[in-house]
């Protein structure tokens, strides 16, 4: 009977979803729905504890302080400094300003923590110059959604805290652990970039004029105060010298400290940052704590256990494991957003770990990628509607535009699963392994 009961439930979840139902309601009402029918009123009862002890958590608290951070530098116009500043850096590289997309959105993605909001502030940004200068369509939308999916590989990623919350995993090491993946994910996607470039020039035709002395200052002036920013917070994290929710609040003042002296912030501009910021916030911790509820009647009923205890008796050796949880996240993926895939599977797959031998930090790393195939991947992939509004263009050029890059996701995968160390060594240097 029970079985039969789990089945519905999901089968609920994923109609109230294509019904078009808000995710965080979606995950919320079956969730209680599922307790009621396991214990009835009785079973209602420890909602009260479990909404305080879900929320009540120091991780949490710098998720605000990272969107605020993002939303002040995207308000001031900085991300258009930012992209103008890389564009001058990298004219001369085979690919021109599609390597502006990538290098804008991994640089942006250490500041936003957020995939959606990194595609569309490139996006908003790239598209008209990119339109202008006659590059192909295809390759222009899919660099800037695939570009945009590193916003939550990069740190400080919000998916990361997230995942840090149910897995009580340190959030620093998730941080470092992101750092070399992400960069490798984003150097595989400029030299594809190149690469195509070399090979069809009409794609991305050439930048003219060269680039003078003056025109490298100007553009670091534009980048300069940007990194360092994002050097100040990761290496605060890094030596231990603050949390992620202390840096990220330090984050935040020097964030509307660059505003004012390199960008444009008006006080009513400031206000629709704090705005953005409370609706986004509300929005993902609301999604949160709807998870918790889920969770916690998934708990009730013992389903964890019986989960683990299925897949055990399966007798999957590791690979077979990745291949199965490939699965799962590619049609979570064209279901559900980032956020609702981690706080849906996480809890049930987190107690599998232990028998498979899977370092969690490495495992919150694979997560992550997964998530962001599952950004690019249709019918639902959240990238690919950002940047085909922006670009008022075919659904399906943007989609194409992106395989190459989804493939390259995979590469990085493999290589994940073939050296973990690639995740694995800068968090170890962090605790002195």
């Amino acid at each position: 009977m029970g079985e039969y009961q789990i089945i519905l439930i999901f089968i609920l979840f994923i109609g109230l979803l294509a019904a078009g139902m808000a995710v965080p309601f979606a995950i919320l009402l079956p969730g209680m729905f599922y307790l009621y029918l396991q214990g009835g009123i009785g079973a209602l009862h420890g909602l009260g504890l479990t909404s305080w002890g879900s929320m009540d958590s120091y991780t949490l608290t710098s998720i605000p302080l990272f969107v605020l951070m993002a939303e002040i530098l995207q308000g001031s116009g900085l991300g258009l400094r930012v992209y103008r500043g890389l564009s001058s850096l990298v004219r001369k590289v085979p690919g021109g300003l599609l390597q502006t997309n990538v290098a804008g959105c991994a640089v942006f993605a250490a500041v936003s923590g957020s995939s959606i909001a990194t595609a569309a502030s490139i996006g908003q940004v790239a598209l008209p110059q990119l339109k202008a200068r006659g590059y192909d369509s295809r390759i222009a939308t899919g660099s800037l959604a695939a570009g945009g999916t590193l916003g939550i590989l990069i740190p400080p990623s919000i998916a990361m805290i997230v995942y840090a919350t149910f897995t009580e995993t340190s959030v620093a090491k998730l941080f470092m652990a992101g750092v070399v993946p992400g960069i490798l994910l984003t150097l595989l996607f400029m030299t594809y970039v190149a690469v195509a470039a070399l090979m069809r020039p009409e794609i991305a035709p050439p930048e003219r004029g060269a680039l003078t002395r003056q025109m490298v200052a100007s553009a670091l002036i534009d980048i300069v105060p940007f990194m360092l920013l994002i050097v100040g917070i990761m290496g605060a994290i890094y030596t231990g010298i603050a949390t992620p929710t202390e840096a990220a609040a330090a984050g935040c003042i020097f964030a509307l400290i660059i505003a004012l002296l390199f960008g444009d912030l008006p006080w009513r501009v400031f206000a629709e940052c704090l705005k953005r910021s409370t609706l986004m916030v509300a929005n993902i911790l609301l999604i949160t704590y709807a998870a918790f509820i889920f969770s916690y009647a998934m708990s009730y009923a013992g389903v964890g256990e019986h989960i683990t205890n299925f897949i055990i008796g399966l007798n999957l050796n590791k690979i077979q494991f990745f291949i199965a949880l490939l699965i799962l996240f590619t049609v979570l993926g064209a279901l559900v957003e980032s956020l609702g895939m981690i706080v849906i599977t996480v809890p049930l797959l987190y107690p599998l770990l232990a028998n498979y031998g899977i370092d969690p930090v490495w495992f919150g790393i694979i997560v992550v990628l997964f998530i962001e195939m599952g950004q690019i991947t249709p019918p639902i992939g959240i990238n690919l509607f950002v940047i085909q509004s922006i670009s008022k263009g075919n659904l399906s050029d943007v989609v194409m535009g992106t395989l190459p890059f989804h493939l390259l996701m995979f590469v990085l995968l493999g290589l994940l699963v073939a050296w973990p160390e690639i995740a694995l060594w800068l968090p170890g240097r962090l605790s002195g392994g």
